[in-house]
């Protein structure tokens, strides 16, 4: 084997230096000889320094490169500090073992060449060329590139399923298993049936669930239609979206779909407000005709949120919707109420609460775009808030300048408190009764009273300073009780019913609240139909989250979701079912919903809400005006003149209700009570003949008698 010329002149010149470098320290240590091969060390050190630092292929080599210069340092420096030429010739002895060492183990030019190259340069022996496969149908000669080769071939080995053809295959971004497989009809014209993920799966040697099959759409220069189809392998990604699915994903796999808690539903984004300690989940129908149907709880399930701690809330708006998750109940923050929120502004509006997401809520104290006054419908369970209510509701309209009356059918500490700052309060059914007379009777009055520019009546307009009287606010609590006493509940029901009708004309408004919204607890259909078109329905707690939500669409026109409102806010602590294997209390971490309510807006959707705080222990005058608002001196006047003015608290006076006693009623003094809404003028309700004594029947003629003294024949 011929030895390389460069290697016999790198071992010719590592002999010729040997000598030099023995010498030249000894006889001449200050010739230039000795700083030229200490420089060369020097680089040489720096090159095997930067060669053990990259990161490139080749270290060793570029290290082995550069070790002769070094040696050839340390040989100079060693005969240098030697004396002579060292004991037993030492500086010969590392000067001929450094030539050695440099001709048969690291000669430089071996190590500068790279991938084996011949050192000769006789012609390397060529292998013989293998014959090239023929093209075939599974795979034609069209320069495809590997992966879409390797896929045909694996194709091919399945027995080209369903009859279809490879015709390009794309890895995933940062994908090593991932790819979409881009298939045709072999023969044209014809479609692809008969492909399923399971074929694919088996194609591929993976799951079936990690296949998805999906059309080609048609697209300017490319082909698509039954013919063509895409199948996406995606074993990598499944495994991560199992473990660390997205928002997204979590969404599709688990709330999305036909048995989840919003099918048929897409997540547009989720955002987190630290600063409130919210989480919004906003989301719509992927159809946008569709209407949302969500489970709370189950999509609360799907999303790992807690679902029974009165947290998490959904606000519907049309096809659209958003799940708001809080950290901590948002409702059971308080909100005093202050003058400013409570002052109504040009069109009679003002703050009476806030939403679960820190929305003011309006309600109004006049009609602004009927032009006309408003009523008001609260209902609720004892302790839910709606005295709370009334106060707020009462001083926005004391500082817009309106009278208020407040009748309940027992005496309590907050109703009396408000009478301090209104224009009349009582506690009982009589009470209410007179009141709603009194109103009823206004409405004749001021159809009457002239107006000071034209001196001409006119109907009530809010806000019009031309107007001779004040809008007239009459509160009827626990109306449904009141209109179920014995002796003035009809004239209660049926009154309060002609003001829910008659009133708005003549700037009177009428503010009933009860437990029932429904015609057998005295709200008539007419009554209900008019209270709801013409105020904001205020829905506290009913009860039960049921009732509640029955109440509220009793009040709507349309039955739109309705927010729930449980009897007491309670966060979950641990596991129910720990607690019940270890026969542990759960734990009492209610606070109360008062307060909370269900307000109906003008468009008939229904919102969660939480009304504003009136301290009835701490003096409301901050809340009501200065001086309270009363009638005009001719509306009392008038008043009078009809016997309807006075201390409303009286015993029932002679003949005020219902008709005196009848003296020729064979002596019995039993009255007659009349219907309707009262007055002298009401036809009477019963009969002579129907207040006699029973007589004993003792024969048919008797018999016969009484019969036709029953029917009046």
């Amino acid at each position: 084997m011929t030895t390389p010329r460069s290697v016999a002149l790198e071992r010719l010149a590592y002999t010729l230096a040997a000598p030099v470098l023995a010498v030249a320290p000894n006889l001449y240590p200050d010739s230039p000889v000795h700083s030229v091969v200490q420089l060369a060390g020097a680089a040489g050190i720096g090159g095997i320094f930067l060669a053990a630092k990259s990161d490139e292929t080749g270290a060793g080599r570029k290290i082995l490169r550069w070790t002769p210069l070094v040696l050839a340092a340390a040989v100079d420096v060693a005969a240098g500090h030697t004396g002579g030429f060292g004991p037993y010739w030492l500086d010969g002895l590392l000067a001929a073992g450094w030539a050695a060492a440099g001709s048969f183990v690291l000669p430089f030019s071996r190590h500068t060449r790279r991938r084996h190259r011949p050192a000769l340069a006789a012609p390397a022996p060529q292998p013989a060329l293998a014959q090239a496969a023929e093209p075939t149908v599974a795979q034609p000669d069209d320069g495809a590139d590997q992966l879409t080769r390797e896929a045909r071939m694996l194709w091919e080995r399945a027995g080209m399923p369903a009859r279809t053809h490879v015709v390009k295959a794309t890895r995933h971004t940062a994908m090593r298993h991932d790819l979409t497989l881009l298939l045709r009809a072999s023969e044209t014209g014809r479609p692809i049936t008969g492909l399923s993920p399971e074929i694919v799966g088996a194609a591929f040697g993976v799951s079936a669930a990690d296949v998805i099959l999906k059309d080609v759409a048609i697209q300017p220069g490319c082909q698509g239609g039954p013919g063509w189809m895409e199948a996406l392998i995606i074993p990598e990604a499944n495994a991560r979206r199992r473990t660390k699915p997205t928002d997204a994903e979590r969404w599709i796999d688990r709330v999305a779909g036909p048995k989840g808690g919003a099918p048929g539903s897409e997540l547009v984004h989720t955002t987190r407000d630290n600063e409130r300690g919210v989480t919004f989940y906003r989301a719509k129908m992927t159809d946008s005709t569709e209407s949302p149907r969500i489970d709370l709880p189950k999509v609360c399930r799907a999303l790992g949120l807690p679902e029974d701690d009165s947290c998490v809330f959904v606000l519907i708006d049309g096809s659209e919707f958003l799940i708001s998750a809080f950290d901590e109940p948002p409702l059971s923050q308080i909100f005093p109420a202050t003058r400013e929120l409570l002052t109504p502004d040009a069109k009679g509006m003002y703050v009476c609460g806030f939403t679960i997401t820190g929305q003011p809520v309006k309600t109004m104290v006049y009609q602004h775009d009927k032009n006309a006054p408003a009523h008001g419908l609260t209902l609720g369970v004892s302790r839910s808030g709606k005295t709370q209510f009334f106060a707020i509701n009462m001083a926005a309209q004391s500082l817009d300048g309106q009278v208020v009356w407040l009748s309940t059918v027992r005496k309590d500490e907050k109703t009396t408190v408000l009478g301090k700052y209104i224009d009349r309060q009582g506690s009982n059914a009589l009470w209410m009764a007179r009141s709603l007379r009194a109103a009823k009777a206004l409405c004749e009055i001021r159809a009457e009273m002239p107006w000071p520019h034209d001196g001409q009546p006119h109907d009530y307009k809010p806000g019009d300073t031309r107007c001779p009287y004040r809008q007239l606010n009459v509160y009827a609590d626990e109306f449904m009780t009141a209109a179920q006493d014995s002796d003035f509940g009809e004239f209660i029901q049926k009154d309060g019913e002609d003001l829910t009708v008659t009133g708005l004309k003549y700037g009177i408004g009428f503010n009933p609240a009860g437990q029932s919204p429904f015609a057998h607890n005295g709200f008539s259909t007419e009554m209900k139909d008019n209270l709801r078109q013409n105020s904001r329905p205020v829905i506290f707690n009913m009860g039960s989250p049921g009732a509640t939500r029955k109440a509220a669409e009793g009040t709507m026109e349309n039955a739109y979701d309705v927010p729930t409102i449980p009897a007491r806010y309670s966060r979950s602590e641990g596991s129910a079912i720990e607690r019940a294997m270890k026969g542990e209390a759960d734990p009492e971490n209610g606070v109360s919903t008062g307060g909370v309510a269900v307000i109906v807006l003008d468009n008939g959707r229904a919102v969660l809400m939480r009304s504003l705080y009136a301290d009835f222990d701490t003096d409301l005058s901050n809340l009501f005006p200065d001086e309270v608002n009363r009638l005009t001196d001719y509306e009392i006047s008038e008043l009078e003149k009809r016997g309807l003015w006075f201390d409303w608290n009286e015993p029932v006076r002679p003949g005020e209700f219902w008709p005196e006693p009848d003296e020729d009623d064979e002596g019995e003094g039993r009255s007659h009570r009349r219907g309707g809404g009262g007055g002298k003028g009401g036809s009477g309700r019963g009969s002579k003949s129907g207040n006699r004594r029973s007589e004993q029947v003792a024969s048919p003629r008797q018999a016969l008698e009484a019969i036709k003294s029953l029917t009046d024949a």
